[in-house]
């Protein structure tokens, strides 16, 4: 529970949920890129406020895919089955 505030905490902070995206120092936008919840910020935005369809949102979706590639080949990787 306590680490929750050491993940959640700053990609709120750097998402662009918080504060805006285009006025955060550059190192912290570089970081924010690779947090998922940008890309997720960014599709939500597109869709509820400006009616964007794929084409215009395909570059945040292409990364939120490979990160779901990503981390389930992690999850598949230190699955381990046990009959202890």
């Amino acid at each position: 529970m306590q680490m929750t505030m050491f993940v959640m905490l700053p990609t709120i902070l750097l998402s662009g949920f918080a504060f805006p995206y285009a006025g955060m120092p550059r190192v912290a936008q570089w970081v924010a890129e690779v947090l998922p919840m940008t890309h997720f910020l960014r599709l939500v935005r597109g869709v509820m406020l400006r009616g964007a369809g794929l084409l215009e949102l395909w570059p945040d979706v292409v990364v939120l895919l490979a990160f779901t590639v990503v981390m389930m080949a992690v999850a598949i990787a230190r699955f381990r089955k046990r009959l202890d």
